[in-house]
């Protein structure tokens, strides 16, 4: 039996049916859903429960599978020509149930043709023709590449002979594109300096709740990949350096003696070394002098790989160790122009950041061999690699860097849907990003970072938008939309569970969904689910606040009594949100106390709260001081005596 799915209008694909109808129709399924979560799921999330995928402990089912692809290129680059070749060989495994009549291949850069869906508008040095696709074949066959007009970044390719489960497919690609000349997450740096992301065909992802991975690219909303094995050469001429996802083999071969020396010295050193300048770059002392060089890199097991390439930057290096039990140090690494003031610091920045994320929030070491950060304009993330711009203010460059290494860990490490589920990644690189900045700038500086550029605009602005829940899927959000439920108000709620909880038992919780999840695919109900069974507690009435709902950060002093042990002071929670709260408390004698109530002041009742004053003198006046969680309306925030 099978079942015909009509997508896009007019490509269908079919699929078995044994599945989904096991899934609709397993005896009890729907009775364990429904007792073990009051939270609302999607009926294909609850699917996966009855298939024996995921558990309602939020562990990785019986029968968890992802599929796996392993990836070898040449690339060829030759600055100032924009032109990118490329040739690829694809393994790809299926490990699914599934037998799969059809693949969907991602183009991402097709994103840069004239007519593509785009969250907004561009200008004409953005635009290309995109991804041209020279020959493509499977398992040895030649086969006709077909450009579908209704597909841009994504295409859909029919078998010839179905994909059995656990049987794999050889692709074969020759392409070339054009490289956009105004620099975003990819493009061109300046004449000679190009960043190479999202450039190659890949297999879209299959997996248990979506199936295909069919969502359009469109520049605002990130990106959602398999765990693949990568083996890269990029082909450029005598004199470009580049730098890029995983290891690079061989340096002896692109290299001379001297910049070998400094680079391979810069992986047991903690401080930073300067393996080339520009200068040394352009007098030919830094490649191997041969017209074309090959930089051979290798990567396991990760989402993406993104490259770098530049006849003029500067290269510094040095390493952290990462992980104090194996001593294990991963390579810390910036390429810049001479011009640029901040990035003569951001190996330091990027060390420091290596090392704190490692030991503190999250704990866990730096799970890749490095991570190298390039002058470019996009401030964006890629394993083992950020592309972010220049600024005078160090203290800024070191908040974006901290920021994008951070998602090191989520979306890569815990491979993510960051199309759809936005906040599981910037939501966290946001809660690092604030208790990192908290440990180096101190907390009243951090709170007013965090403020300025995560929160503020949420508050601000009263738009329905603005209110809609955090769980709500991040492709159909636009603008301040997407950004507020994607970073500030999600780190607001990790931030408020961790004050919930308490550091040792939110790390342990964290911990174990990192340990159950990392390489494979969660979604948010893993991490409820996770975060419920580690702690022992139904947290649900704390998702559905923070995630599930409408609410937002309002409350106020309605009132206040005189006890014989001090004060009694009642709360309203005129936006149903269970933040935190801080009393401050004004005496006569002008000294001042405060009081700090974790979000379980509202366990029990989610709209009015009392909280104890223990007040031994004459008060003049009871505050809310709210911090990070900006209050919408404060006008009723204050309580005062009446003399």
């Amino acid at each position: 039996m099978s079942l015909t799915v009509r997508i896009g209008g007019a490509w269908r694909l079919t699929i078995g049916a044994a599945l989904l109808a096991a899934a609709l129709f397993a005896p009890g399924a729907a009775g364990q859903t429904a007792s073990s979560s009051s939270l609302y799921m999607p009926r294909s999330i609850t699917a996966t429960y009855a298939n024996g995928t995921r558990t309602m402990d939020g562990r990785p089912g019986p029968k968890y599978w992802e599929n796996h692809g392993s990836y070898t290129m040449s690339l060829t680059a030759m600055p100032p020509d924009r032109t990118i070749r490329g040739t690829e060989q694809i393994a790809y495994q299926n490990n699914s149930p599934d037998t799969l009549r059809a693949l969907i291949i991602r183009l991402f850069l097709n994103i840069h043709k004239p007519g593509a869906p785009r969250d907004g508008g561009t200008t004409p040095d953005y635009l290309t023709s995109g991804v041209h696709i020279d020959t493509f074949a499977v398992n040895g066959a030649a086969t006709a590449w077909r450009d579908s007009p209704q597909f841009l970044t994504w295409q859909p390719v029919r078998l010839a002979a179905p994909l059995a489960p656990h049987d794999s497919v050889h692709l074969r690609f020759d392409w070339h594109y054009e490289i956009s000349k105004r620099a975003g997450r990819e493009g061109m740096l300046d004449s000679t300096t190009y960043y190479l992301a999202y450039f190659y065909p890949r297999v879209s992802v299959y997996d248990d709740y979506n199936g295909w991975d069919t969502m359009d690219f469109t520049d605002l909303q990130e990106f959602y990949n398999d765990f693949n094995d990568y083996d890269v050469t990029l082909n450029v001429p005598a004199n470009y350096i580049v730098w890029g996802t995983g290891t690079l083999v061989d340096p002896a071969s692109d290299l001379q003696s001297d910049a070998l020396q400094k680079f391979q010295a810069s992986f047991t050193s903690d401080s930073t070394i300067h393996v080339a300048s520009g200068a040394d770059v352009a007098a030919g002392r830094i490649t191997v002098q041969q017209p074309v060089n090959h930089w051979h890199f290798t990567a396991r097991n990760v989402p993406d790989v993104a490259f770098a390439v530049s006849n003029h930057y500067d290269w510094d290096a040095a390493s952290v160790v990462v992980d104090d039990a194996a001593h294990r140090r991963a390579s810390v690494q910036a390429a810049y122009n001479d011009t640029a003031a901040d990035y003569h610091h951001m190996v330091r920045f990027a060390h420091h950041a290596l090392d704190w994320l490692s030991h503190h929030w999250p704990g866990v070491p730096y799970p890749y061999e490095k991570s190298t950060v390039v002058q470019g304009s996009a401030d964006m993330e890629y394993p083992m690699m950020v592309n972010d711009g220049s600024t005078p203010d160090t203290i800024f460059s070191r908040f974006v860097v901290e920021h994008e290494i951070a998602h090191t860990y989520f979306p890569f490490f815990m491979g993510i849907n960051e199309t759809r589920y936005a906040f599981m990644d910037e939501g966290w690189a946001t809660t690092f990003e604030y208790l990192i900045g908290t440990s180096d700038l101190g907390a009243a500086r951090a709170t007013n970072f965090f403020k300025r550029f995560r929160v503020e605009g949420w508050i601000s602005d009263p738009s329905p938008l603005e209110d809609l829940p955090i769980v709500t899927p991040a492709d159909v959000l636009k603008d301040a939309a997407y950004g507020n439920n994607a970073y500030g108000k999600a780190a607001l709620g990790y931030l408020a569970l961790k004050q919930l909880l308490g550091d040792d038992t939110f790390k342990r919780c964290l911990h174990a969904f990192m340990d159950r999840w990392h390489g494979k695919h969660p979604t948010p109900w893993d991490f409820f689910y996770t975060f419920n069974d580690v702690s022992g507690r139904n947290l649900d009435w704390f998702w559905n606040s923070w995630f599930f709902s409408h609410a937002f950060i309002d409350l106020s002093i309605t009132g206040a009594r005189r006890r014989s042990n001090g004060w009694t002071v009642t709360l309203e929670n005129v936006g149903g949100m269970p933040a935190p709260v801080d009393l401050v408390v004004r005496y006569t004698d002008a000294t001042v106390d405060s009081v700090h109530e974790t979000p379980a002041i509202w366990r029990t009742n989610l709209h009015r709260a009392t909280v104890t004053v223990p007040a031994k003198k004459a008060v003049t006046s009871i505050a809310l001081d709210h911090g990070i969680w900006m209050d919408a309306d404060s006008t009723n925030d204050r309580w005062t005596v009446k003399r």
